[in-house]
């Protein structure tokens, strides 16, 4: 329930903060007063007026406007605030505040949303009005031409059930869409496999013959070719070396001599102090690794001559590897990849039974897409014959005693939101066929319907507050009677606001605010006052049936008098 709106230079009102109840609430006032000001205001706040727009929302000469509003808690809207993680915003003020500011600054316009002093963002605001909020303003009339939004309203009037199985259809759908993108790119591919496949088969003989395994090998290949190809080289620095280490050179005796010779000496030590006994054992370890260090560089010289011709073998696989990676623009790790990859999809059966698997999952989610789809629409169809039997009951006592409406449900096109076009028939009169409500309806006709339709739809919304911007435009006064009736059984169960000009409208509300210009200082400003006495009531009512003369002031009191006898 709205209990509170708070409004700073907003349109032509400075300053004014307005509570609510319970019930039945009518504004009044004369044309250009501002009485839509406030709808105007509380659709600015829930995610309307974006950018821009909100200029015209601004009062003159102003930099900065608000609009603030105040609602109770209701289990869907806890339930949206959990999914959010806002419940804790609420948890002391036990209300959920919703405030909109406007900063004007350099020419530039910006606003923030807050709720309880949190920011949020506009697409969580449009997440949270249709959980407060159901706005019907003059024109929305055009809405019911609009590609789905008949649909959408009678999914709303199937309640929780239609909607489960409307989240299970569109589940099924997005899975469907996710198989059959797959599959045609599969397709695809196979296709374009089938054009290339000489090509690949001569890639994969290509590969499969230079018998590919390592991908370093290119690496490993020219380590060995620069051991090769200084093989002389190598060959003089073993020489050296062992000539020193075993032969000696220049008349000196080689390294193993030197530590051959040292043995004596050790020895002769040892008998004068035991404690050299561990010097002496890692001298007798040198001599050992020396002696093999020896043995393995004289194996690495014979290996230098062992294979005359491997260095140009060699040079001859480098080649062949070098010219496969420029040809297919790869190393060869990738080569080897691609190499697998080619095995695979060459095989028989390799590449046709991927696409085969995909075959039979696209036809899988189908067959689960057109059931989804097929329980939706028996549902549909269900809410359907309901709807229709409502929006009779609904209309007739509005002045269409011979009103025929059906809601058609007919094969579309599958999508996210089922297989169904939905679409309001509708005839007034008799020998009239049924035809699209939006092509035969009167304004008359489309406001009645409208405020049937909304009636209707109360009871899968029964938290959310109603607004109506002269819904009961355009409609003689004994109509205006059963649109009142209507207003006041709706009010019954939620919060009801309506702007009204019929005087039977107003006369049937439990709460009376009027709405009015006057001029202080040569600018325009919008007062709203709460009408809580009788005769201020009474004269509110008379002005709105024709004027303050006696016969209007004499209606005015007749129809507080029934309005309170009904109420008693």
């Amino acid at each position: 329930m709205l209990t509170a709106l708070r409004l700073e230079n907003i349109a032509l009102i400075e300053r004014l903060e307005l509570g609510f109840s319970s019930g039945f609430t009518v504004l009044t006032g004369e044309t250009g007063a501002g009485k839509s000001i406030l709808l105007d205001a509380l659709d600015a706040l829930l995610g309307g007026a974006p950018g821009s727009a909100g200029t015209r929302l601004l009062r003159q000469g102003a930099s900065g406007g608000r609009i603030e509003a105040s609602f109770t808690l209701s289990p869907p809207l806890e339930r949206w605030l959990t999914d959010q993680q806002l419940e804790d915003a609420v948890l002391e003020e036990d209300a959920l505040v919703l405030a909109r500011d406007w900063r004007l600054n350099e020419g530039r316009l910006s606003s923030r949303h807050r709720l309880n002093g949190i920011s949020i963002n506009r697409s969580q605001l449009l997440e949270l009005r249709p959980l407060l909020l159901d706005l019907t303003v003059q024109g929305q009339t055009q809405h019911l031409a609009r590609a789905g939004q008949q649909r959408r309203w009678l999914d709303r009037f199937g309640g929780a059930d239609l909607q489960q199985a409307l989240a299970v259809a569109a589940s099924a759908w997005g899975a469907w869409k996710r198989a059959a993108a797959a599959l045609q790119e599969a397709r695809a591919a196979w296709h374009e496999a089938r054009q290339r496949r000489a090509e690949q088969e001569q890639c994969l003989v290509e590969l499969e013959a230079a018998g590919l395994e390592d991908p370093q090998e290119l690496g490993r290949l020219q380590q060995e070719q620069d051991r090769l190809a200084h093989g002389v080289r190598l060959q003089e620095g073993v020489t050296v070396l062992l000539g020193r280490l075993v032969e000696g050179a220049e008349g000196a005796p080689s390294v193993l001599d030197h530590l051959a010779a040292c043995e004596p000496e050790w020895q002769a030590m040892r008998h004068c102090d035991g404690s050299l006994d561990t010097l002496h054992g890692r001298a007798a370890e040198v001599l050992v690794l020396v002696q093999e260090l020896a043995r393995d560089l004289d194996r690495y010289g014979a290996s230098l001559d062992s294979d005359p011709e491997s260095l140009a073998d060699l040079q001859v696989r480098m080649q062949q590897l070098r010219l496969l990676e420029r040809r297919h623009g790869r190393d060869l790790g990738e080569l080897i990849a691609l190499r697998d990859q080619l095995r695979g999809q060459l095989a028989p059966g390799g590449l046709e039974a991927s696409l085969q698997a995909l075959e039979q999952a696209e036809s899988a989610a189908r067959q689960q897409r057109d059931g989804a789809n097929a329980a939706l629409s028996a549902l549909r169809r269900e809410a359907a014959g309901r709807l229709d039997a409502q929006m009779v009951e609904a209309l007739r006592p509005m002045g269409l005693a011979n009103v025929r409406f059906q809601v058609q449900v007919s094969p579309a096109d599958p999508g996210e939101e089922g297989a169904d076009a939905v679409q309001f028939l509708f005839s007034a009169n008799p020998g009239q066929p049924l035809a699209p409500l939006a092509e035969v309806a009167s304004g008359g006709e489309m406001s009645r319907f409208l405020l049937a339709l909304k009636t209707c739809l109360a009871a899968a919304d029964p938290h959310v507050t109603l607004l109506f911007d002269e819904i009961d435009a355009g409609v003689s006064g004994r109509v205006s009677g059963a649109m009142a009736s209507l207003l006041r059984r709706l009010a019954a169960q939620r919060q009801v606001f309506c702007v009204t000009h019929q005087p039977l409208v107003a006369a049937a509300a439990d709460h009376h605010f009027q709405v009015s210009k006057q001029v202080v200082a040569g600018l325009t400003h919008t007062r709203v006052s709460h009408l809580r006495d009788t005769r201020e009531r009474q004269a509110e009512l008379a002005e709105l049936a024709g004027g303050d003369h006696g016969q209007a002031r004499s209606y005015a009191a007749s129809l507080l008098e029934q309005r309170a006898a009904e109420s008693g």
